[in-house]
């Protein structure tokens, strides 16, 4: 929460805020995403308008995850810009436009939804650990990243594992 109370109502008055926050849980998608507890960069401008409060920053934060082809762990960190109104909570809101209007309560702005919609936005659907990862093998599960050579005999096909028992004897006698 983020006091907005030292801007006082006056169209036109800004204030330049810094903080480090820790990360609130479940900052991400399933596969990479933000530690909860982790440092959170946020810089930020509030500027009084008439409605209410303008908020437009940048948020730094590192990211931890794995990738989706081979579940290397990966690491990387995310810069994300937003921008949002918050509406005094005295003013009047349209009932159709209520669920999409941030509002303050007690002239406090509540950042972590805003943060939240912008990192899992910023984040990629299906990080990888490089642009061309080969990911697994589907026969043993071996990173083929690590052993680009990696193969198999080729398989035999089911069907013919009867007539495979038969010829067993005939070489056997040889």
């Amino acid at each position: 929460m983020l006091d907005t109370r030292e801007l006082g109502r006056r169209p036109g008055s800004q204030r330049e805020v810094f903080r480090t926050v820790p990360a609130p849980a479940d900052l991400g998608i399933e596969v990479l995403g933000v530690p909860e507890g982790s440092q959170v960069d946020v810089d930020l401008r509030l500027e009084a308008v008439v409605e209410g409060v303008l908020v437009t920053g940048a948020a730094r934060a590192e990211l931890e995850g794995e990738c989706v082809r081979c579940l290397a762990p990966l690491s990387d960190e995310v810069e994300v810009r937003f921008q949002e109104l918050f509406v005094y909570d005295d003013q009047d809101v349209d009932p159709d436009e209520e669920l999409e209007v941030s509002t303050l309560h007690d002239d406090l702005v509540d950042l972590e939804p805003l943060l939240r919609d912008a990192v899992v936005l910023a984040l990629p659907f299906q990080p990888l650990c490089q642009d061309d990862c080969p990911g697994l093998c589907p026969e043993c599960g071996a990173r083929l990243a690590d052993a680009p050579d990696h193969g198999h005999d080729a398989p035999v096909d089911p069907r013919w594992t009867a007539l495979g028992a038969l010829a067993e004897p005939e070489q056997q006698e040889d």
